[in-house]
């Protein structure tokens, strides 16, 4: 079970909120939010309502001051709780849209796709939850995949088919 708490200020100040599941909107629940406590299990927090704009993962810990990471602003909208996945992780890399080209299968981190496959245009989520890059080594622009078929990197709300790293998201 997973349990993640938003404060509306720096260092777990102020009013706060509390979420363990999926929160499409968090808008009417708190104005801002400047630190984030996640007590238990993995969050992917969103800057807009639906699970859209920015992503960015949480794993258990503090996190007293938001807006000095990667990018987030004080204005999370939404959370999904990420399920614990015991047993394989599988994901399959397509070069071109619609699976279709070059595949690629991973079962473990990579921290530089680009020696493996030139561009990720679909995947298919067989096995666990993972987390792409942007850049390589786990850096830049974040896309969580759930298990199932992405026909086109624009369903995992990518903009670009750069690729750059990948990872497989584990309780640690």
């Amino acid at each position: 079970m997973g349990k993640i708490v938003f404060y509306e200020e720096k260092n777990f100040g102020g009013r706060h909120h509390e979420c363990m599941s999926d929160c499409s909107d968090l808008q009417s629940l708190f104005d801002r939010c400047r630190s984030i406590r996640v007590e238990n299990g993995m969050f992917m927090i969103y800057d807009r309502p639906g699970y859209a704009g920015t992503p960015f993962f949480m794993r258990r810990g503090e996190y007293s001051d938001i807006m000095g990471m990667s990018g987030m602003k004080d204005c999370v909208r939404s959370c999904r709780m990420i399920p614990m996945h015991r047993g394989n992780f599988r994901i399959r890399l397509y070069e071109n849209q619609d699976m279709r080209g070059e595949m690629k299968e991973l079962t473990e981190d990579c921290p530089n796709l680009t020696d493996r496959i030139h561009h990720t245009n679909s995947c298919e989520v067989v096995d666990g939850h993972w987390l792409m890059f942007e850049q390589p080594n786990y850096r830049g622009r974040q896309f969580y995949l759930r298990p199932g078929q992405y026909r086109s990197y624009s369903e995992w709300n990518g903009s670009t088919p750069r690729v750059g790293s990948i990872r497989r998201l584990m309780d640690l």
